[in-house]
C-alpha cells in the first residue's frame, strides 16, 4: 500500500474527485463555514465528511447545524434545540426560516441554548432551514428539518382522541355523551393551555392552478385550563359559519398565546371526521344528511378526471404484494405483521399501497388480500381494496391539491367513505367509483441478488462468484440513469487473519438527480449505517423518510429498503459478516441494464457482458469471470460511495478501484478443510454457495448466512412468478356465485335465487389462456328444478293413488255381485 499523501495534496485530490451535493461557490469568508455548508473548496471543509477526516473548518458546528429532535409532524409546533450553539447574552432576536420563505420566532433559554419551532407545513420530507441571530438581517447558519406524515408521528407527540370511533360517529345512532382528549402534559411545558379546533379544506377548481390547500383556525373548545393532560366535554353543534369544515384536528397550546396564533409550540391530534361539531340538521337525521353529502360527492366525482386509468394494477397474490417492495408497501391500517386489524377491510388480513403517486393526478392504489392470499375486490365485498384520488403519502410538489400528504386523501377518499358507507347505507355508490383493480395487467418485477463471498445471481438467473477487492458497478440503467455501486472488502478468518474471500461492505444508489443513499457496515460489527448525500442518518426518531426521488425505510435494525421513483427497489441487509443486496426492477427496464447484475432481457447468455460489449460465455471459468468483475470497477469521477475516513481514502479513493494485487480463492481451486468437511456437508447439502464460503472463510456461520440468503432469494423468485388471471367474473342477475379467486385453475360456481332457474353452466374455470371456460349463466324467472320435480312426482303420486282407488273399487263391485248370486 502506498503511503498517504500530505494533507494539503490529499485535500486537493478529494476536491477534484469526490462528487457530492453543495450549494455552489463559497459566499462567506475564507476559512469559515458561514454560508458554506456542504462545500469542500477552500482552506478547510464544510462538507459532512470533514468530521471523519479532521478537515473541518473550526466553526463547522456553529454554522452547519445539528438539531434535536430532528423531526416532527408536518402540522408544526415542535420545539427543537440547535446543538453546539450557545448564546448567553442575546442582543437580537432569533428567527428560523424554512424553505427560504416561512419564518418562525426562535428563542434562547436560560442555559443559552437556541430553540426553533417547526411551522405548519403542507408537505413531508427534509426541509432546509436557516437561522438568523441578528433579527433577520442575515441567515448564515443552515440545517435540515424532517417533516413527517401525521400518522407516522410518535403517539407521545400527539394528543389522543379517547375512543376515536366515538368522535367520528358522534351524533349518529346511539353515539352521544361526553368526549375526552388526553395528552402528555410534560410535552407542553406550561401551567395552563388552550384547546382549539382547526379545519382543513381545499378550494378552487380541482386540477387547476387555483386549487389551494388551507388549514384554518375555527374556534376554541376551551381556554386557560390547567395543563392536566386530560379534558372532557359535551359537544354542541358549531355555529353555521364553521360547519362547512368536515375534516379537522385539535391543537393544544400555551394559554399565553392568542387564539389561532401560528407556528407556536403545540400538540396536535390526529386529523379526523368532525361529526361531533356538525349542525342540528346532521344530528336530527344523520342518515339523510350523510346521503345528501354522498350524492353530492358522487356528482362531483362524475365531473372530475378518471384517475383510475393511470394507476398500477395490483399484484395477484399476497406473496407477490409482499415481494414487490419497490412498488408496494404495507398499508399500516391493515398489516399482517401487526395482527391484521383491518377495520375498514373486513375479510382482509393484509393491504398494501402503491409507493409512488400516479404521474398526472397524484393518485394511489390500494390492494387487499385474504388469509388464503387471494386479492379481495370491492365487486365481491365492501372489505375490498379501494384506490385513492389523493395518495395518502402525497406527492411533490406537495402543497398543491390533491398532493398534500394525508389530507387530500381525507377530503377525496375518506370523508366520502364516511358519508356513503359509515353514516349512511349507500356504500354501493362509493364502491362503484372506487372499484378495486384486478391484476390482469400486473407484471412482477425482476430480481437480482448479491450475497456472501460475494455471489451474484443476475436478473436472468445466471450466477457466479466474484471475490474482487474494490468498488464495482452492480447496476447501471440508462432508462432512468439508475446506478447501484458496491464496495467489497476481505473478511477475516477465525484466527484474525485476512482470508481470500471478500464480501460487500457498502452499497450506494442514485437515480437521475435523486439523493444518494449509501448503506454500509459500521465498524465491521454487523451494524448498518445509512448515509444520505454522504452524511450519516439517524433513525432514532423515524424509521421512514421521504427523500428526493425515493422513500427510505429502516423497519428493522439489520435491513434497509429503498424505493425509487421509477418503481425500482433495493433491500440491503446484514447476512453474517457481509451485506446482502436484492434489486427489484419493473419490466420497463428490459434491455436497459448492465453491470455485475447482468443484462435484463430474459436471456442469461449475455449476462457476462464487458464494458466494451464483448460477452463471456456462461461456461467461463471463475478466473475468466474474475476479469468480467474487474472490468466493472467504479471510476472516481462517477463514484457514489463515501470516503469519510483516512482508511477509506487511502484504500479506495487513492488506490485503484480494483485491487489487482489481491489474490482470491477461486471455486474450482477450493478444497474443503478435512476437519470441517462433515459439518459443512450437513450444513450446506447441495448449496454450492454455502460450501464455497465455508472453504473460503473457514467459518460455518458464514456458510450458514450465505445459505439463508440464497434460500431467501429463491423464495422471493418463487413469490414473484407471473400468475395468470381471468379477471372478475360477475354473478348472474337474480343469482349468486361461490368463489372469489379468479386465477388460473380457480373455479366459480353459480346458483339462482328462489323462483329462478339456471340456464347455462353451473361452474366456470379460469384457463391458462386467461379466459373463463364458461360464461356467466342466466337465471330465468320460473319454477326451479326442485319445484318442477316435486310437481312431477306429486302428479305421479296422485295418478297412482287414483289408479289404486279405481282398482279397489272395481274389485269391491265384483265381490258384491258375487255375493248377491248366492242362495
Amino acid at each position: 500500500m502506498k503511503l498517504p499523501l500530505p494533507l494539503w495534496a490529499l485535500l486537493l485530490l478529494l476536491l477534484a474527485t469526490v462528487p457530492g451535493p453543495g450549494p455552489g461557490p463559497a459566499a462567506g469568508a475564507k476559512g469559515t463555514c458561514s454560508h458554506r455548508c456542504g462545500d469542500r473548496d477552500g482552506l478547510c471543509s464544510c462538507h459532512p465528511t470533514c468530521s471523519g477526516l479532521n478537515t473541518c473548518c473550526s466553526d463547522f458546528r456553529d454554522f452547519c447545524l445539528e438539531i434535536s429532535p430532528y423531526s416532527g409532524s408536518m402540522m408544526g409546533g415542535k420545539d427543537f434545540v440547535v446543538q453546539h450553539l450557545n448564546w448567553f447574552n442575546p442582543t437580537d432576536g432569533v428567527i428560523c426560516r424554512f424553505k427560504e420563505s416561512i419564518q418562525t420566532l426562535g428563542r434562547v433559554d436560560s442555559s443559552g441554548h437556541v430553540h426553533c419551532v417547526s411551522p405548519l407545513l403542507y408537505e413531508t420530507g427534509r426541509i432546509p432551514f436557516t437561522l438568523s441571530m441578528d433579527n433577520g438581517r442575515s441567515f448564515p447558519r443552515s440545517g435540515t428539518w424532517l417533516a413527517v406524515h401525521p400518522s407516522k408521528v410518535s403517539e407521545t407527540e400527539k394528543s389522543q382522541l379517547v375512543n376515536e370511533t366515538q368522535w367520528q360517529y358522534y351524533g349518529t345512532a346511539d353515539t352521544t355523551g361526553n368526549l375526552t382528549l388526553t395528552w402528555q402534559a410534560s410535552a407542553l411545558p406550561t401551567e395552563t393551555v388552550t384547546i382549539e379546533l382547526w379545519g382543513y379544506e381545499e378550494t378552487g377548481k380541482p386540477y387547476s392552478g387555483e386549487w389551494t390547500a388551507k388549514w384554518s383556525y375555527l374556534y376554541p373548545l376551551v381556554t386557560n385550563i390547567p395543563n392536566s393532560g386530560f379534558f372532557t366535554f359535551t359537544p354542541k353543534p358549531a355555529p353555521q359559519k364553521y360547519q362547512r369544515w368536515e375534516v379537522g384536528a385539535l391543537r393544544i397550546i400555551n394559554s399565553k398565546y392568542y387564539a389561532g396564533e401560528k407556528d407556536v409550540h403545540a400538540l396536535w391530534s390526529n386529523e379526523h371526521a368532525l361529526a361531533w361539531h356538525l349542525g342540528d340538521d346532521f344530528q336530527e337525521d344523520p342518515v339523510a344528511w350523510a346521503r345528501s353529502q354522498c350524492l353530492a360527492w358522487e356528482e362531483l366525482e362524475d365531473q372530475l378526471p378518471n384517475f383510475l386509468e393511470e394507476l398500477p394494477d395490483c399484484p395477484c397474490t399476497l406473496a407477490q404484494a409482499q415481494a414487490d417492495s419497490g412498488r408496494f408497501h404495507t398499508d399500516y391500517g391493515c398489516d399482517i405483521e401487526r395482527g391484521s386489524v383491518c377495520t375498514y377491510h373486513p375479510g382482509a388480513v393484509h393491504c398494501v399501497r402503491s409507493v409512488q403517486a400516479s404521474p398526472r393526478y397524484a393518485s394511489g392504489q390500494q390492494c387487499c388480500y385474504t388469509a388464503a392470499g387471494t386479492q379481495l375486490l370491492t365487486a365481491d365485498s365492501t372489505g375490498g381494496s379501494t384506490p385513492d384520488r389523493g395518495h395518502d403519502w402525497g406527492a411533490p410538489p406537495f402543497r398543491t391539491p390533491p398532493r398534500v400528504p394525508g389530507l387530500s386523501h381525507w377530503l377525496y377518499d375518506v370523508i366520502s367513505f364516511y358519508h356513503c358507507c359509515l353514516w349512511a347505507p349507500d356504500c354501493s355508490r362509493y364502491m362503484r367509483r372506487r372499484p378495486s383493480s384486478d391484476c390482469r395487467s400486473y407484471r412482477p418485477p425482476r430480481l437480482a441478488s448479491a450475497f456472501g463471498d460475494p455471489h451474484f445471481i443476475t436478473f436472468d438467473g445466471a450466477n457466479f462468484t466474484f471475490n474482487g477487492r474494490g468498488e464495482y458497478v452492480l447496476l447501471e440503467a440508462t432508462l432512468t440513469n439508475l446506478r447501484v455501486q458496491g464496495r467489497a472488502e476481505p473478511g477475516t478468518t477465525p484466527e484474525g487473519t485476512r482470508d481470500r474471500g471478500t464480501g460487500l461492505t457498502a452499497v450506494a444508489v442514485q437515480e437521475g438527480n435523486s439523493d444518494v443513499v449509501e448503506v454500509r457496515l459500521a465498524g465491521r460489527a454487523g451494524v448498518l449505517q445509512v448515509l444520505l448525500n454522504q452524511e450519516v442518518l439517524s433513525f432514532t426518531e423515524q424509521s421512514w423518510m421521504d427523500l428526493n426521488g425515493m422513500f427510505l425505510s429502516a423497519a428493522a435494525g439489520d435491513s434497509v429498503s429503498i424505493m425509487l421513483s421509477s418503481g425500482a427497489g433495493l433491500e440491503v441487509s446484514v447476512q453474517g459478516p457481509f451485506l446482502s443486496v436484492a434489486v427489484l426492477l419493473p419490466e420497463k427496464f428490459l434491455t436497459h441494464t448492465r453491470g455485475l447484475l447482468g443484462t435484463l432481457n430474459d436471456d442469461p447468455t449475455d449476462d457476462f457482458t464487458l464494458r466494451n460489449g464483448k460477452v463471456l460465455p456462461l461456461s467461463s471459468s471463475s478466473r475468466e469471470l474474475f476479469r468480467f468483475g474487474a472490468d466493472w470497477a467504479v471510476e472516481n469521477a462517477s463514484s457514489l460511495l463515501t470516503y469519510d475516513s483516512w482508511f477509506l481514502v487511502n484504500n479506495f479513493l487513492y488506490q485503484p478501484k480494483h485491487d489487482h494485487t489481491f489474490q482470491p480463492l477461486f471455486p474450482e481451486e477450493a478444497t474443503p478443510n478435512p476437519s470441517q468437511a462433515t459439518e459443512a456437508a450437513e450444513l450446506c447439502g447441495d448449496n454450492h454457495f454455502c460450501r464455497f464460503d465455508v472453504m473460503a472463510t473457514g467459518s460455518l456461520s458464514v456458510g450458514n448466512a450465505t445459505r439463508m440468503a440464497h434460500q431467501w432469494h429463491q423464495h422471493r423468485v418463487q413469490s414473484l412468478k407471473p400468475v395468470r388471471s381471468c379477471g372478475w367474473l360477475a354473478p348472474p342477475p337474480n343469482g349468486l356465485k361461490e368463489g372469489i379467486s379468479y386465477l388460473m385453475g380457480s373455479t366459480v360456481h353459480f346458483h339462482c335465487n328462489s323462483g329462478y332457474s339456471l340456464v347455462g353452466a353451473e361452474a366456470s374455470t379460469c384457463q391458462a389462456d386467461g379466459t373463463w371456460s364458461r360464461p356467466t349463466p342466466v337465471c330465468q324467472p320460473g319454477r326451479s328444478y326442485a319445484v318442477l320435480l316435486s310437481i312431477i312426482f306429486g302428479g305421479l303420486a296422485v295418478v297412482a293413488l287414483v289408479a289404486l282407488v279405481y282398482v279397489l273399487l272395481r274389485r269391491r263391485k265384483s265381490n258384491m255381485a258375487s255375493w248377491g248370486s248366492q242362495p
